[in-house]
Parts: structure tokens; C-alpha cells; sequence
């Protein structure tokens, strides 16, 4: 029932797996930054600095709603590594006609709870008056899309637990280059402001996930319903939200210290809040390889649980290791030498004092996350082993290291110290964070069956042979 566009991870060499799999997701998280970061732009030089301000406030509360939405899918996603790595195809489908069930129902209960309550929320967070009309219309269109971002999220996450990292590449690179000629037309030309930009990620995100669902059903014979599979069967259903929950949950907690955290930075003004804005894309961009490391062990642990080898996944985790660490440093000379001109992308030049009040601030922030770049490697790689590993509970609990982190910086700190301290909420946040994971992670492989001892003893006997 497969073919050659799956992949089998349990069987190889970790590091060229790991590569292989991790370059497409890299590549794919670029261009999902790019068109991002295309908004940002196009928002900041042709619409002002309150324009970018508003829609950069918007920032931490989409990534609550977003991040919960697409951490379910991630989560759906795990039992279908596990079974692929089993080769029990049967329960591979029955797991996918299930999930389609949940995340209708998820999506639709998440854009009506959330397009209802944005202004309320908006409101809350302290948003300025200035920004306020920026922001509102931008998030509620965003929230509109939540439909459309599960959608992909989730036929994306399918395709890559069955080894498969190219595919949703391909969609990714058609999503944003529609996006960006969306942007140009709906603002410079249709003249629609904020708004265009949330429109042209609504349909640039549903036309792609329509794609992936019409591309799937052709080439992926495994992934081939019948109506036995489409029954919503209880056992399945609840060990789908059982894995999704607590991996969305995770992602929302953190959200809420961010929320936190952009409140405070609410208070120090619109060029603060610029700068934030543009340092957190260019940060976003950096971090991609990070982002793809930690999809790349969800799905490497998956697969080698269900085929009964944790002493691999303790080995993929070293061969990333050794890839981000040096990632890390190639990337900190990198911004050290052109992270203030990269944070001018984003910023009206013919405005000299507000892009001289911006840059300043953007460049300090930047490079002190840039500085923590390895602890966040951490967050990324032990987080998602421990979920696809099966222990999706447990980062909740990192979550919520990080959202006490940041809540204690923006609710207690920034007051005080002003901008030094929005710098340093990120880096502390994944600092508490792994101080959490690293015990974790080697409480959960231990569980698994890993034992130090016996891996060596194996590696010993292959060599004497």
C-alpha cells in the first residue's frame, strides 16, 4: 500500500535522514516566512509605522489562536507516524477519517469563538488607539482563515508522518507566492489597507489547502478512504485529543506570556512595538531550521517508537544537536554584521525619525535572541521528541514554563526596566523551559525501552563482527 513518495525512517543512517527530511521542511518554513514577513513589509513602507505597530500587536494573540489550531493538527498527526512505523495501515486510516471529523469541528467552533471575541481581546491587551483600527481589521480576517490554515496544517502533517517532507514544500512555495501577488493587488492596488493583507493570506492558505487535498487523494494510495474509515469511532477519537490537545494547549500557554508580554510592550509606544515587530520577523526567519528540526524528531520518534527503536531517536537528537549548534553560530555572525539593515526591510526610509528611533531598538532585540539561539534549538528538539514519543502532556508543562517566564518579564520587569527587559523575556523563556525538557526527555526514553548501556554493548558487538 505504499509507494515511493513515503519515506521509512526507522531504518539508515539518523544524520542522513535527518538531513533529508529537514532541508523541504527548512526550504517550506522560509517561504511561509517570506510571505509573512511580505505582509510586514509591504504594511510598514506603503502603509506607515502605526500601520506595522497594529498588525504586530496582533502578533501574540494570533499566535495563541494559530498556534493552538495548528498544534492539534501536529498532534493528530503523531499516531499516524506511530502506526506508519508499525506498517499497521489499517489503523493508519481509521486514525485519518477520525481526524477529519475533529478538526471540522475544532475549526469551526475556534473561528466563530474567536471572530467574535477580537475587539473584546484587542481591548484588553491595551492596544492604542492609534494602532487600534490596524490591528482589529487585520487579526478578525485572520481568524476568518482559520479554517483554511487547518486545512493545510493538517494534510501537510499527514503527508510528513508518512516520510514525505517534499510534498508540502511544493504547496508551501505556492502559497506564498501567491500570497505576495495577493498583497500587492489587494493594497497597492485595490487600495484595501491592513485588510488586503489578511485576504490574501485567507485565500492564498485555502487555495494551497485545497491543492495538498486533491494532490494526496492522487498520489498517496495509503491514505485511500473507505467509509468504514470515515467512522467516528471513540477509541480512535479519543487518542487523537489526547495527543492534539495537550501539543495545541502547549502552544497557547506559551501564547498567553507572549500576550502578557505585548501588552507591556503596548505601554512603551508605537516605536517600540515597531521595533519589536520587525526584530521578532527577521528573528522568525533565522529560527526556521530550528522550527524544522523540532517537526523533523516528531516525526523520526514516531516512526522508530512504532517499529520498537528509541535507541534512534537518542541518536537523531544528537546528529541535530550538532547541526543546530553550528547553525547557531553561523547565523549570530550573520546578524551581528547585518541585522540592523535587515530590520530597515521593514521600516518607511523617507520616515528619518521614526526609522531612526526603530532600528536601534529592533537591532538590540534581535541580537540578544539571537544570543539564546541555542537553548531555543533545545525547546524545538526535546519538546517534539517527547510529543512524538506519545508524551504530549508533558509539553504542557514546558508551555507553562515559558508563559511564567514571560509573564513575570512583562507583567514585573518591563515596567522597570523598560526595553532591556522586553529583549531578555524570550531567551528566559526558553532557558526555564529546557531546565524542564532535558529531565523529560531522558525520563521518557528510559520508558521507551533506551537503555545507554545496551546501545553501547550493541555498537560493540556490530563492530567486532
Amino acid at each position: 500500500m505504499t509507494n515511493n513518495r513515503t519515506r521509512d525512517l526507522t531504518v539508515g543512517s539518523p544524520m542522513r535522514l535527518v538531513l533529508s527530511f529537514m532541508l523541504p521542511l527548512t526550504f517550506g518554513l522560509l517561504f511561509q516566512q517570506l510571505y509573512s514577513m511580505v505582509d510586514t513589509m509591504v504594511v510598514g513602507k506603503l502603509l506607515g509605522v502605526e500601520a506595522l505597530a497594529g498588525v504586530g500587536s496582533t502578533g501574540s494573540i494570533n499566535f495563541l489562536v494559530l498556534g493552538l489550531c495548528n498544534g492539534i493538527c501536529a498532534g493528530f498527526a503523531i499516531p499516524v507516524a506511530q502506526k506508519f512505523g508499525q506498517k499497521s495501515y489499517d489503523d493508519l486510516r481509521r486514525f485519518v477519517g477520525n481526524m477529519i471529523w475533529l478538526t471540522a469541528s475544532i475549526a469551526l467552533t475556534v473561528t466563530l469563538v474567536t471572530t467574535s471575541l477580537c475587539r473584546h481581546v484587542l481591548t484588553w491587551m491595551g492596544t492604542p488607539a492609534e494602532v487600534f483600527s490596524y490591528a482589529y481589521d487585520y487579526i478578525f480576517i485572520i481568524f476568518m482563515a482559520i479554517p483554511a490554515t487547518m486545512l493545510y496544517n493538517l494534510l501537510s502533517g499527514i503527508i510528513r508522518s508518512l516520510g514525505d517532507s517534499r510534498t508540502p514544500l511544493m504547496f508551501l512555495i505556492l502559497s506564498s507566492v501567491l500570497n505576495v501577488a495577493l498583497d500587492l493587488l489587494f493594497i497597492v492596488v485595490f487600495r484595501m489597507g491592513v485588510a488586503g493583507a489578511g485576504w490574501a493570506t485567507l485565500l492564498s492558505q485555502l487555495i494551497s489547502g485545497v491543492l495538498c487535498l486533491v494532490y494526496m487523494i492522487r498520489r498517496f494510495p495509503i491514505l485511500h478512504l473507505s467509509r468504514e474509515d470515515l467512522v467516528l469511532r471513540p477509541v480512535y477519537a479519543w487518542h487523537l485529543l489526547a495527543m492534539g490537545l495537550p501539543m495545541g494547549m502547549q502552544y497557547s500557554i506559551t501564547a498567553i506570556g507572549s500576550i502578557l508580554l505585548q501588552s507591556a510592550v503596548n505601554g512603551l509606544g508605537a516605536s517600540a512595538m515597531a521595533a519589536v515587530t520587525a526584530g521578532s520577523k527577521v528573528s522568525m526567519l533565522c529560527v526556521c531550521p530550528f522550527d524544522a528540526m523540532g517537526t523533523t524528531a516528531a516525526t523520526f520518534a514516531g516512526q522508530n517508537l512504532g517499529a520498537g527503536k528509541p535507541e534512534r531517536i537518542h541518536q537523531g537528537i544528537r546528529d541535530c544537536t550538532l547541526l543546530g549548534g553550528v547553525y547557531s553560530i553561523v547565523i549570530l555572525l550573520a546578524l551581528y554584521f547585518g541585522g540592523g539593515e535587515m530590520t530597515r526591510l521593514f521600516l518607511d526610509t523617507g520616515d528619518q525619525a521614526s526609522t531612526a528611533a526603530v532600528i536601534p531598538l529592533s537591532r538590540q532585540f534581535l541580537m540578544t535572541n539571537a544570543l539564546f539561539y541555542i537553548p531555543l534549538l533545545f525547546v524545538n528538539l526535546l519538546r517534539f521528541t517527547i510529543q512524538g514519543m506519545g508524551y504530549s502532556e508533558l509539553a504542557v508543562l514546558a508551555g507553562v514554563m515559558e508563559m511564567v517566564a514571560r509573564a513575570v518579564f512583562g507583567l514585573c520587569l518591563v515596567p522597570w526596566l523598560g526595553f532591556n527587559a522586553v529583549c531578555f523575556a524570550s531567551p528566559a523563556a526558553w532557558v526555564m523551559a529546557d531546565l524542564f525538557l532535558f529531565p523529560a526527555y531522558y525520563r521518557c526514553l528510559r520508558k521507551r525501552g533506551y537503555s545507554p548501556q545496551r546501545t553501547v554493548s550493541r555498537r560493540l558487538s556490530r563492530a567486532k563482527t
